[in-house]
């Protein structure tokens, strides 16, 4: 764990040494995870982590599986200058437990439903600097300022979980 705001939890370590695979996961993977999952990516990218970071999402409930992002999400996203288009939903797996480093979930429903906190289940506003813990609000229900919310609290956290990220695949 270091000093930097927002650090409240530190990351498992990787199971692999010098790879990490990091899950999103919100109810149905339409809005919240894979704008969480478009975000995290490109800033890996940009901070030349892809070769070693894997960032992948999901939802507890397969209702949307096969289907891309909600159109408002999408449209935050590429007004924001990210490419929301090669997103397609999936359901969380069992097996995904075994195979992250780390599973990062939007609210505490979504918690419960893939088996609760463990050292590398934990809530992704976790790693929020301004607001550790708490829960990204389902923006489906509401209007496009709902979007721009969840968009702003997944631009910090992603920005604040890259450094982590960097940190332990290490160079």
């Amino acid at each position: 764990m270091t000093d930097r705001p927002g650090d409240t939890e530190a990351l498992p370590p990787p199971r692999t040494p010098g790879r990490y695979r990091v899950a999103l996961v919100c109810l149905g993977n339409i809005c919240r995870s894979p704008m969480a999952h478009v975000v995290l990516a490109d800033q890996v990218a940009a901070a030349g982590l892809d070769d070693r970071v894997e960032v992948v999402s999901a939802g507890t409930a397969g209702w949307h599986v096969g289907e891309p992002m909600d159109e408002r999400a999408a449209a935050t996203l590429a007004r924001a200058g990210h490419d929301p288009t090669r997103h397609r939903a999936r359901q969380f797996e069992p097996d995904w437990h075994q195979d992250c480093d780390l599973v990062l979930v939007m609210d505490r429903s979504n918690l419960a439903d893939v088996g609760g906190e463990t050292p590398r289940v934990r809530l992704f506003r976790a790693f929020d600097p301004e607001n550790p813990g708490g829960e990204v609000p389902d923006p489906y229900y509401g209007g496009e300022q709902g979007f721009t919310e969840v968009m702003s609290m997944v631009e910090r956290t992603s920005t604040h979980l890259v450094r982590l990220l960097s940190d332990a695949v290490g160079p």
